[in-house]
C-alpha cells in the first residue's frame, strides 16, 4: 500500500509549503504551546494542513526545555518532548508585545483558515485579539481555544496542567491499585484528549464554513476532555448512583478481564461474553456453571476468587503457552510490551506508525506516526518538527509577496 503524496516545498522567498491531503489548502495559525494545542495542530498537519507555529523569542514553546531526554549536540539540543508534538509544522518567532510583530501576526490571521490558542482565558482579549477582533480581521476564521477548566464558570480562569486535571476530573480516583493509591496515567492524557477534541471541533467548523462562509469559535478544555471519556464510569454515578473506585489491572464491569500472572510473567485476557467464559473455563478444566461464577455479575462479586483460580491454573505454564491456548480457543489475549518492544514489533511497523523525517540538526530521526490511514495509504508529513524560527524568514517573505500581489 503506497502513501498519498504529501510534498512540502522549500520555504524560500514567497514559497509556502504545498501539500496533498484532506486538509490541503487549509492554513493553521498555531499560537499554542505545551501539548494540548500542539497535539491538535499536529493532527491537522497530518491531514495536510499548513501549520505555522508562532513561538516566543528566546525560548520558544515551553516544551523545548522539557527534559531530559534531549537529543543532539549541547549547543543545538532538541527536547524529545517537543519532537513528539510538532511534526509537520513551520516555526516563526514573534514577540506579541512588539507592535511590528503583532502586525505580522495580524497579517497571518488574514491569510489563515484556523487559529489555535491555549492561553488562559482573557489573554487573547488583552492582546486585542478577542473573538470579535479576530473576526474583524478575517470573518471566515475558525478559532479553537483550549483551556484548563473551561473559559467561563466559577473556576474558568484557573490554569490547567494535565496531572492537576487528572485529579480534579476524577481520573486518578478510578486509576491505580486501590482507593488509597490514586494513580495518574503514564501519558498526559488530558492534554492529548483535549487536542483530539479540539481538532474534531475544528473539522466540524470547517465543514460548516463551506455552507455559511463564516468561521466559528470552538472551545474545549482539559476538564471537558476527561469528563467526555468517563464513559461507563460516568454513568455508574449519574444513572446508578454508584461512585466508581479503582480496580487495578482488572476491568471494573467485566470478569475475567485484565492482567493475570503466569510462570514467567504476566498475560492479559478479555472475556466479553458468557460463551467466551464457558470456553475459557472448560479449556482450563473448570466448571463454568458453578454458582459463584456462572454469570458476569456473579464473577464481579467474586472477582478475587475467579482471579485466584485462573492464576493457579496459569502458575505452572509459560506466557507463550497460555497465549497459544487462548488464541486457539478464540479468547482475546495479549502480552505486555515495553515501549521499545512496541516500536520493534512488526505489527506496529505494518500500520505506518513509525515515521522517518530529516531534521535540520538531528539528521534522520524516527517519530511515532499518524494514527489514521486512508484507503490509499498512510499520511506521511515531510516536515520534521522545526527548530526555533526555522521558517521565520520564509514566512515573512511569503506575507510580503501576498502584499505585492494584493
Amino acid at each position: 500500500m503506497t502513501a498519498p503524496t504529501i510534498q512540502r516545498a522549500g520555504t524560500g522567498v514567497g514559497t509556502p509549503p504545498t501539500v496533498s491531503g484532506p486538509f490541503q489548502d487549509i492554513t493553521v495559525l498555531d499560537l499554542s504551546r505545551a501539548l494540548a494545542g500542539p497535539h491538535a495542530t499536529m493532527m491537522m498537519a497530518d491531514l495536510g494542513a499548513r501549520v505555522i507555529k508562532v513561538e516566543s523569542p528566546g525560548t520558544g514553546d515551553d516544551t523545548r526545555g522539557w527534559g531530559p531526554p534531549f537529543a543532539g549536540p549541547e549547543d543545538q539540543r532538541e527536547s524529545t518532548y517537543f519532537l513528539a508534538a510538532n511534526r509537520g509544522k513551520e516555526s516563526i518567532v514573534l514577540d506579541l508585545k512588539n507592535a511590528a510583530d503583532l502586525d505580522v501576526l495580524k497579517r497571518l490571521i488574514t491569510e489563515s483558515d484556523v487559529l489555535v490558542e491555549n492561553f488562559r482565558p482573557g489573554v487573547m482579549d488583552r492582546l486585542g485579539l478577542g473573538t470579535d477582533s479576530l473576526w474583524e480581521i478575517n470573518r471566515s476564521l475558525v478559532v479553537l481555544s483550549i483551556s484548563g477548566f473551561g473559559h467561563d464558570g466559577p473556576e474558568g480562569g484557573r490554569a490547567g496542567y494535565d496531572q492537576i486535571i487528572q485529579g480534579e476530573a476524577g481520573l486518578m480516583s478510578i486509576t491505580g491499585a486501590d482507593a488509597d493509591n490514586p494513580t495518574k496515567m503514564g501519558v498526559p492524557i488530558a492534554d492529548l484528549l483535549a487536542g483530539m477534541y479540539g481538532a474534531y471541533g475544528v473539522a466540524g467548523a470547517l465543514v460548516e464554513r463551506t455552507k455559511t462562509g463564516r468561521g466559528r469559535h470552538v472551545r474545549t478544555s482539559l476538564l471537558a476532555s476527561v469528563v467526555g471519556v468517563h464513559a461507563f464510569q460516568g454513568t455508574r454515578w449519574t444513572v446508578a448512583g454508584e461512585v466508581p473506585r479503582p480496580t487495578g489491572n482488572q476491568h471494573a464491569a467485566i470478569c475475567p478481564y485484565g492482567l493475570f500472572s503466569c510462570a514467567d510473567g504476566s498475560i492479559q485476557l478479555a472475556v466479553g461474553s458468557e460463551k467466551q467464559w464457558r470456553t475459557l473455563a472448560v479449556a482450563f478444566g473448570l466448571d463454568p456453571e458453578l454458582p459463584e461464577w456462572s454469570s458476569n455479575e456473579a464473577r464481579i462479586a467474586n472477582r478475587d476468587h475467579v482471579i485466584a483460580v485462573l492464576e493457579n491454573e496459569f502458575s505452572s505454564r509459560m506466557a507463550d503457552e497460555i497465549l497459544q491456548v487462548l488464541d486457539g480457543i478464540g479468547i482475546p489475549s495479549g502480552k505486555l510490551r515495553s515501549i521499545d518492544e512496541v516500536y520493534s514489533w512488526e505489527q506496529t511497523r505494518s500500520q505506518g506508525l513509525l515515521l522517518e523525517v530529516e531534521h535540520p540538526t538531528l539528521g534522520n530521526i524516527t517519530l511515532p506516526g499518524p494514527a489514521i490511514r486512508f484507503e490509499d495509504g498512510v499520511l506521511r508529513p515531510r516536515l520534521a518538527p522545526p527548530t526555533l524560527n526555522q521558517h521565520g524568514d520564509g514566512i515573512r517573505a511569503w506575507l510580503a509577496s501576498k502584499e505585492i500581489t494584493a
